[in-house]
């Protein structure tokens, strides 16, 4: 190889050397431009990773606030505000209902209600306003006032005149007599009738069940219209005027027989556990549960009514009913002492204190009937009442 050739070699080793050094250097740059981008665009990544998850962090601390307000303010606190108002506003309701009932028995029996109307007036303006407390309040003290008019009414009303004492019942006709029970006096209006020649029968208005807009009479026509001697009023019902009557005016829902042999209500009562009497013709019977007795037709008649207050010579009504039977007012009854029927009224007496009354005067058996409002007894003339109009009465008619 001549010097030429030797050159010219150098010379291309030369370039060659220096371009594989250019390519080596440009691979390794490539490869770093590449490193240093990926970890740029890992940085951003994660910086992106680290702002969603702030906002994540955020927007889970805004849903559990707004969780907790739910909780602690929009729904469970309003819920039981809600419910609580509601307590109160149905409480108050049926205190202001019993109260209304009560004054309009009141004024069944004639009574001067204007101050007490008044009051009851001004307990529907704070109820408007939703001042329950007070409102409670003032029906109690209204509740207390309407039972003092009526016993001081019942009082007034009842003549004293050569009214004798006397814990012996009558064996026969009427008797206004005074009682001493229990270390108190009560006044009792009283008929007696010896089933030897008294039949006792049930007279309705109604010919057959009615459960609204049923018709209804005074005592009187149910004596006048049968020749009666002397006539209670029956069974507990449902008078038109009560508002809570709405739907069901001058009904009754227990088991009765009247005079023509027609059972009324007789399909809820099969398991009635409401007490009754069967006047047999001879003999008068009590049950203490109408589901005792069947549906015979040859009694005379039959009753219910609640609470029975003597059985076989024992009080067995201490008390324990209905809170306006914890009242004083006049008491109906039906009851006997062996084959003598007694009709009549205990005067100004709680439904227990006319149990005590009635075992001093010695009965066997007695039932309580309607009263309040109701309460009649004739004898030749009103005794008591005439209170409103009933659908059913109690009858005393000579054989």
């Amino acid at each position: 190889m001549d010097s030429s050739t030797r050159l010219i070699h150098q010379i291309m080793r030369s370039i060659l050397a220096r371009w594989v050094s250019i390519v080596t250097i440009s691979a390794v740059s490539v490869a770093g431009i590449i490193l240093v981008v990926s970890l740029l665009l890992i940085r951003g990544q994660n910086q992106m990773l680290i702002v969603q998850k702030s906002q994540l962090q955020l927007e889970i601390h805004t849903l559990m606030t707004e969780l907790n307000t739910v909780r602690n303010e929009d729904q469970y606190v309003k819920n039981a505000q809600l419910s609580e108002k509601i307590k109160r506003i149905q409480t108050t309701y049926t205190s202001a209902l019993s109260a209304y009932e009560t004054l309009l028995d009141l004024r069944a029996i004639s009574a001067n209600t204007t101050s007490l109307d008044t009051q009851f007036a001004d307990i529907l303006s704070l109820l408007s306003h939703e001042q329950w407390s007070t409102a409670s309040a003032e029906l109690q003290t209204l509740s207390s006032n309407i039972a003092q008019a009526k016993a001081k009414f019942t009082v007034t009303a009842i003549n004293l005149t050569n009214v004798t004492q006397s814990n012996t019942a009558p064996t026969s006709g009427y008797s206004r007599q005074k009682v001493t029970a229990d270390g108190n006096q009560y006044v009792v209006d009283i008929v007696a009738g010896d089933l030897s020649s008294t039949k006792v029968i049930v007279d309705t208005a109604s010919s057959a069940d009615c459960a609204n807009n049923c018709p209804t009479l005074p005592l009187s026509d149910y004596v006048a219209r049968n020749g009666a001697y002397a006539g209670v009023n029956g069974s507990y019902f449902c008078p038109a005027e009560y508002p809570s009557c709405a739907g069901k005016t001058n009904s009754f829902d227990t088991l009765l027989m009247n005079k023509n042999k027609t059972y009324f209500n007789s399909a809820n009562n099969v398991y009635s556990t409401v007490p009754a009497v069967i006047f047999l013709g001879s003999s008068l019977r009590f049950v203490g549960q109408s589901l005792e007795w069947g549906r015979d037709t040859s009694p005379d008649s039959l009753i219910a009514n609640r609470p029975l207050l003597v059985s076989g010579g024992n009080i067995v009504f201490s008390g324990a009913g209905e809170p306006k039977e914890g009242n004083k007012g006049n008491r109906s009854f039906v009851a006997n002492k062996g084959t003598v029927a007694y009709i009549g009224v205990v005067h100004n007496a709680s439904v227990a204190e006319s149990a005590i009354v009635l075992h001093e005067l010695g009965m066997d058996n007695a039932l309580n009937l309607d009263d309040g409002g109701s309460t009649a007894l004739w004898s030749g003339g009103y005794k008591a009442g005439p209170g409103r109009n009933i659908p059913n009465a109690i009858l005393f008619v000579r054989k």
